[in-house]
């Protein structure tokens, strides 16, 4: 998989999900609507552009694809299902990849992500002193 494709998934999972789960199947074919919350708006035309440069079979694969994805209740596997659609989609297009790459927006220099999970986890770009956990004794002064 090129390495180009990884970065735009990633940016574009979560909001090809929100779309799917606000409009269903419906989001392949809908007019945007203008009041939509930007998330959903930008998922829907992630998909919209997958969708048009699709022949028939591959638009009933995508419709199939995200019908399993809208009937599904749990948003993880949804993304994980929309985003190996979009995966594919890229290896196979690259002229996808330039016209996603121009929908999503440009993440500023210098900026990334953190992420803590799991029980008394933390994160930040820089840490002093952190403690975490039970039963950890206070300095005295």
């Amino acid at each position: 998989m090129s390495a180009e494709i990884v970065p735009l998934v990633e940016q574009a999972g979560p909001c090809l999900t929100a779309a799917v789960g606000a409009y269903g199947a419906a989001v392949l074919t809908r007019a945007q609507d203008v009041a939509a919350d930007a998330t959903v708006g930008l998922g829907q035309r992630i998909l919209q552009l997958v969708w048009r440069r699709r022949d028939e079979a591959g638009q009933a694969e995508l419709k199939r694809v995200v019908d399993e994805a809208a009937d599904e209740q749990n948003d993880a596997y949804s993304t994980a299902v929309l985003s190996r659609l979009l995966r594919r989609a890229l290896q196979d297009d690259p002229g996808l990849r330039e016209e996603l790459a121009a929908l999503l927006p440009t993440p500023a220099a210098g900026t990334f992500n953190i992420t803590a999970s799991g029980k008394r986890s933390i994160a930040a770009q820089h840490i002093d002193t952190a403690i975490t956990g039970d039963g950890h004794l206070q300095p005295r002064p």
